[in-house]
């Protein structure tokens, strides 16, 4: 951005495409980090943190960036891929600073940071931050919001200072076109904190789906810190085969208070999953599959699969049965695929279309065995069966994926070579 140029505010910045100079994407914009400087000298802008494809968050010094414009970052082309590491004086700007709450140095008054601007020196490299955009009062998602106002950085004091109970909601608006994987991703990477903050400030059934994309840690530990009703809550929004995985790693008490605390019928779920080997296809599978009785047409099938809240692997395929509709269902008859619904006319029965060649899955069948039958048949899912003949769930790619993949894969990047300058020089 040449010297002179409008004023740049952070939020515009998050998940911004990040190119290099032969227009080739290399990452997304994920945080700015700062330096706080002795006195009321405006902090300095360090970097940012890029987040390349394979999820690697990486420090891109601003002495790399030539450009912030149209929505994008230009860089020298040059970039080292060692993983970000923030160091003790260092603060991130998205996730430290939005919501904190400072004073105004004139009144003392209170006043919650809602947005902060850089800017560019002139004929300089060196970047910092200017203005602050912030709000009277005590702020939070459910205080009337007050007056809005933009002042300098040092009309306002208070970022040095520890702060307890900071909200998170313009962080979350930040990142709230984010899918569940990604923005378990950004919680993954806040301290413990700040990350107990942003889990308090989502909705069930938004923390239930990052939840659900966390490690395993990370889960244990944002649970631990909600009230235990709020607990049971999100554990009932989460898919049960997730909610099992998880209760299944707390300690025995832990697990029967928050069992007992959910909705009965939920918990029944849970309790079925749990009692089945966590690497075997009981283990593996969800109890809510789309189940429809042989007298459904492909039309009541089709509206099943549009339901937004089903993934793409659940809503693939509809599994006939005989009643009761609810797993563990009566007699399992087949399976129909959802091209098969889209070849056949509206009024089609689906139990005159079914695809019953296959063996479904016994809910004992260990890993390798449920791997080779997703292999072997291009299967995203697949119906697991008991020896009476009923329909228990079913198992889907990605919950095999979850088993199949070393228990640090979230961790684990794909190789990469850090290449020679784009631009040939």
């Amino acid at each position: 951005m040449a010297a002179g140029a409008p004023k740049v505010f952070v939020s515009h910045l998050s998940g911004i495409p990040v190119f290099d100079p032969n227009g080739d994407q290399v990452g997304r914009v994920r945080d700015l980090v700062t330096i706080l400087r002795v006195g009321r000298k405006p902090p300095r802008l360090l970097g940012l943190v890029v987040e390349l494809a394979t999820r690697r968050r990486i420090f891109l010094p601003m002495t790399r960036v030539t450009g912030i414009e149209s929505g994008q970052v230009i860089t020298t082309g040059v970039l080292n891929v060692r993983r970000f590491e923030q160091r003790p004086t260092e603060r991130l700007v998205l996730g430290e600073m939005l919501d904190r709450r400072v004073h105004l140095v004139e009144t003392g008054e209170e006043v919650t940071v809602l947005d902060v601007s850089v800017r560019q020196l002139p004929a300089r490299r060196d970047w910092e931050i200017d203005r602050v955009f912030v709000r009277k009062g005590k702020g939070g998602t459910f205080r009337r919001k007050g007056e809005t106002l933009t002042v300098d950085w040092t009309a306002v004091d208070g970022f040095s200072l520890e702060e307890h109970g900071q909200g998170a909601e313009n962080l979350l608006a930040t990142f709230e076109q984010l899918r569940p994987a990604d923005l378990a991703n950004v919680l993954h990477h806040l301290s413990p904190k700040r990350r107990a903050e942003v889990a308090a400030a989502l909705d069930d059934d938004r923390l239930a789906d990052v939840l659900e994309e966390l490690p395993e840690d990370d889960q244990i530990e944002i649970l631990g810190k909600l009230q235990e009703e709020r607990a049971a809550d999100v554990l009932e929004a989460m898919d049960p085969d997730d909610a099992a995985d998880l209760l299944a790693e707390l300690p025995e008490d832990d697990k029967e208070r928050l069992l007992t605390l959910m909705q009965p019928d939920d918990a029944a779920d849970v309790r079925r999953l749990m009692a089945y080997e966590e690497r075997t296809a009981g283990g593996l599978m969800t109890t809510e599959p789309i189940v429809l009785r042989p007298d459904a047409t492909v039309a009541d099938a089709l509206a099943r699969v549009r339901q937004q809240d089903l993934s793409p692997a659940l809503a693939a395929q509809v599994y006939v049965c005989r009643p009761p509709d609810e797993t563990p269902t009566g007699k399992y008859l087949g399976t129909v695929h959802f091209q098969r619904l889209l070849r056949d006319p509206p009024y089609t029965l689906v139990g005159s279309i079914l695809d019953d060649d296959l063996q479904p899955l016994a809910p004992g069948a260990a890993l390798p065995t449920v791997a080779g039958f997703f292999a072997a048949y291009d299967m995203v899912a697949a119906p697991v069966v008991d020896e009476g003949g009923a329909l228990l769930g079913a198992v889907t790619v990605d919950d095999l994926l979850d088993h199949m993949l070393p228990d640090d894969w979230r961790e684990t990047e794909f190789h990469l070579e850090e290449e020679a300058d784009h631009g040939g020089g």
